[in-house]
């Protein structure tokens, strides 16, 4: 890792010297603009809006909108007169319970590593802190900007954390919030029954990136001229049901089928989803009876058509033999 800061934590009249390393990085997959038919890299160019002229890096300031089109330029000189181009301290301001920092104002996060003979203060300083279960809350001068921060310490080291200023973190303003909702309490239950049945302990390396993986999984691909395999499709997440209790339930009995737990059986109190259920067979029961006397009654008619023809066939059975014809006269002889 590489040092992107030099300072002191400033604790009481003791100064801690320190280097700070970014403790995290993202793991994106980056790409570069290039143009379609020949993969050229598409490059920008520094143009001023009003001589059309391309601009150095030497020749821009910055700007502020004061609106109505005017602009108040500030150069190097307006900033050089701030204390937080020079000021090198984490001064810590106070000693507060880590549960009352909102998680809400954490930004961003870095290590930091005791510079020369500061080691021992800096164990002082971690070990201290440590056996307080307390964070200090501190004040440290970032890229040109005050931050507030807070100390803390993770796996031996002490981790720094910006945070946004309680001015940049937004109002929730939602038309449900003036809305008079009312939750029933079977439905309370059975909400935190599905979050009983789906409790653990939170372990981050079980968890990945699959759409990074996959997308990692086709460059490579690209790269060694092979054809990409497509990923397993994602079960769909199911539509949006109408009966909330019956949607718990299954939720309830889905993660406990996944635990390798089995479902709730046997007599008691009919709950809301096996009330319905019961309601749906019983509605579907008479359906079945009327059925079964329209096929009892066809049956029936069936029988009555065939007794005539039997009948019609045992009466030509019970006929006597015809006669015999009577024998043929020999015809008289003439003279």
């Amino acid at each position: 890792m590489r040092a992107i800061w030099k300072g002191a934590v400033s604790f009481g009249l003791v100064s801690i010297a320190v280097k700070l390393y970014s403790a995290t990085e993202e793991k994106d997959i980056r790409f570069h603009q290039v143009h379609r038919e020949d993969g050229g890299r598409i490059r920008y160019k520094r143009t001023c809006s009003v001589c059309g002229e391309e601009v150095t890096y030497d020749d821009i300031a910055k700007g502020y909108d004061i609106g109505g089109g005017e602009m108040v330029i500030l150069t190097d000189s307006d900033f050089a007169d701030l204390p937080l181009t020079t000021s090198r301290a984490i001064d810590v301001l106070e000693f507060v319970p880590a549960e009352q920092v909102d998680p809400i104002l954490y930004n961003k996060a870095y290590f930091l590593e005791p510079e020369g003979a500061a080691t021992k203060p800096y164990v002082l300083l971690r070990d201290a802190l440590a056996d307080s279960e307390r964070v200090a809350i501190v004040k440290v001068a970032l890229r040109q900007r005050e931050q507030l921060a807070t100390l803390r310490v993770r796996e031996g080291v002490l981790l720094l954390n910006t945070m946004l200023w309680p001015d940049e973190v937004r109002t929730p303003d939602f038309g449900f919030l003036d809305e008079d909702l009312k939750v029933r309490p079977p439905e309370l239950a059975m909400a935190s029954s599905l979050i009983d049945s789906m409790a653990g302990e939170f372990e981050p390396d079980v968890f990945t990136d699959d759409y990074r993986t996959a997308l990692q999984e086709v460059i490579d691909a690209k790269v060694e001229g092979r054809e990409v395999v497509q990923p397993e499709e994602v079960e769909e997440a199911p539509a949006a049901a109408v009966d909330l209790m019956a949607a718990l339930k299954a939720s309830v009995e889905r993660a406990r089928a996944a635990r390798g737990e089995q479902p709730e059986t046997g007599g008691g109190e009919p709950t809301p989803i096996t009330s319905a259920r019961s309601a749906q067979k019983a509605a579907k029961a008479p359906a079945k009876k009327a059925a079964g006397k329209k096929t009892a009654a066809k049956k029936a008619e069936g029988t009555k058509k065939a007794a005539p023809k039997k009948a019609a066939e045992s009466g030509t059975a019970k006929k006597a033999p015809a006669r015999k014809a009577a024998p043929k006269k020999a015809p008289r002889k003439t003279a």
